[in-house]
């Protein structure tokens, strides 16, 4: 059924699901295969974000400002026409909740690319890699096309498939399976100190965005979860609760031939999948 939903909405999708806590099940579809994360690897920055508050090194009211360095587009201080000043708490909510790009790169410059890729390593991910921040990635797309006029060319057909921030082995990317992995850890307390572990399980339930993963489910299961999204990609992965107090961590990438800035389709096949996934992990014993 999956392959199916995934071919009627003119994607290619990976996917992987397991309960949280509960070793061996699991369900997977290209569980395996090297995916481009696109904003999903945020999650790594928030953990390692909230870690260095934990431990005392970062002062999460402290406030910092915003500059036209970080204006690279897109919405929060991403968006904004005069520098903005806010606390680095505010600025971790801005990255996860609405996927701020200027928030994001603003506190990875402040905790590092070794705290974020100590993230990884704690949570046992060897074959996810971060490069960078979100201005990296952009000046990855400046670099490809030999131009800092790259607006249209995210919307070419033709020039998108050449690009380093499509191709998994050229950019910052992962597994379905190390993503839930990284999500267990979280919620399970494992991926850092607990105090930071649930600083960002809070903050991923107040992620925005219903159009993808969350469309899958009744209002009354909990989703808490990241999107990722980049010319011909679209992802999410997140944790989902049900009243009953069982919660499965799902990680659902897809690929477009399609550069479209809108693809409902795409979009809702990611809930589509993540509901398939999920049912078949409480459908087994």
């Amino acid at each position: 059924m999956i392959a199916e939903a995934f071919a009627d909405a003119g994607v290619e999708g990976f996917v992987h699901a397991r309960e949280i806590g509960v070793g061996g099940r699991e369900f997977c579809h290209g569980a395996d295969d090297r995916v481009v994360l696109a904003s999903v690897f945020k999650i790594a920055v928030a953990v390692a974000f909230a870690d260095e508050v934990a431990a005392g090194r970062l002062d999460a009211s402290e406030r910092t400002r915003v500059t036209s360095r970080y204006r690279i587009g897109g919405i929060g201080t991403a968006g904004c026409a005069d520098d903005v000043e806010m606390s680095w708490r505010d600025l971790a909510s801005f990255m996860m909740t609405m996927s701020d790009n200027a928030a994001t790169d603003v506190l990875f410059h402040r905790v590092g690319q070794a705290a974020v890729d100590a993230v990884l390593t704690k949570a046992g991910l060897e074959r996810t890699r971060i490069l960078g921040c979100c201005e990296d990635l952009f000046a990855s797309v400046v670099a490809d096309l030999g131009t800092e006029d790259v607006e249209g060319a995210l919307t070419d057909p033709d020039l998108v498939p050449k690009l380093s921030i499509v191709d998994p082995e050229r950019t910052t990317s992962s597994t379905p399976r190390e993503i839930t992995t990284l999500l267990d850890a979280i919620w399970t307390d494992r991926a850092a100190a607990p105090q930071a572990c649930e600083e960002v399980r809070e903050v991923m339930s107040r992620q925005v965005w219903p159009h993808r993963l969350s469309s899958g489910f009744p209002s009354e299961v909990r989703v808490a979860a990241k999107t990722g999204t980049l010319p011909t990609v679209r992802n999410e992965a997140g944790v989902v609760t049900y009243p009953d107090g069982r919660s499965y961590a799902v990680a659902v990438f897809t690929r477009s031939s399609s550069p479209d800035l809108r693809d409902p389709a795409a979009d809702a096949v990611i809930g589509r999948a993540g509901r398939l996934a999920v049912d078949h992990l409480r459908r087994t014993p």
